[in-house]
């Protein structure tokens, strides 16, 4: 048996969601039954993070168990012939026994972006959230900077807890505003050493706040001390939500 790794990209809003369910056409589900077809095994494969309904990926990483002998680079190939054209395997390798796609990994990239421009881009729907008021990008950096460092991040956990712990390292977190002084797209980027449920898209929301004036610039740090998530802003919508890369010492 070996075990592969596979770093793929998607654009999620066909779909219900990574995780496997019942009736749904899932992200998971889409993997696994093209894998089944090639290899003719039933196969689980596990992703770094299970990305909601409209949520895309630029790099998740994804393993799973197989008795396959086919390479990696020809099981990439023929995966790519039978996915459809919203998911695609860019690259597959073999990795070591016992490596666990989640517990091993050691950072985790997001980015979000928000069109604030007055009238929608249908063209760009599905891949940001249309916000229609202009926000200040500077202001939602400045203020983005306390939730750098070692914090509990219960605040921006919806449904909290969901996990043992809620506490996570935030190394570096930055709000751009496109690539022109005038451009009507403002991007988010964060990376951590881990997510909790909704927390980009509930720090996302917090920072709009700041950005359209009805908050102090040292709002988001007062909704961190809070530990409560009625203290935070509204969760952002998924669309503007992107799985960057996830990182492997």
């Amino acid at each position: 048996m070996r075990t592969l790794k596979l770093i793929l990209a998607y654009d999620g809003t066909a779909y219900a969601g990574w995780q496997v369910q019942t009736n749904q056409r899932t992200l998971q589900g889409t993997l696994e039954a093209a894998l089944q077809k090639i290899t003719g095994e039933s196969i689980r494969v596990v992703a770094s993070g299970r990305t909601d309904a409209g949520v895309h990926a630029v790099g998740q990483v994804v393993s799973f168990v197989t008795a396959s002998r086919l390479e990696a680079n020809v099981l990439r190939k023929a995966l790519n012939a039978e996915l459809p054209d919203d998911m695609a395997i860019l690259e597959a390798g073999e990795t070591r026994e016992g490596f666990h796609v989640i517990r091993d990994a050691t950072r985790k990239r997001y980015r979000y972006v928000i069109h604030d421009g007055p009238a929608r881009d249908v063209f760009r729907r599905h891949y940001v959230w249309h916000y229609r008021r202009r926000v200040d990008a500077e202001a939602m950096h400045r203020a983005a900077q306390a939730l750098v460092g070692r914090h509990d991040f219960r605040s921006f956990e919806t449904g909290w807890p969901q996990r043992t712990s809620s506490v996570r390292t935030v190394f570096e977190i930055s709000v751009r505003r496109g690539w022109t002084s005038d451009s009507d797209l403002v991007v988010l980027e964060i990376e951590a050493d881990g997510f909790l449920y909704n927390m980009v898209r509930s720090i996302v929301g917090t920072l709009v706040e700041v950005g359209r004036g009805e908050r102090s610039e040292s709002w988001p740090a007062e909704v961190l001390a809070a530990q409560d998530r009625r203290a935070a802003g509204m969760t952002a919508p998924p669309e503007g939500l992107f799985l960057i890369s996830v990182v492997y010492d």
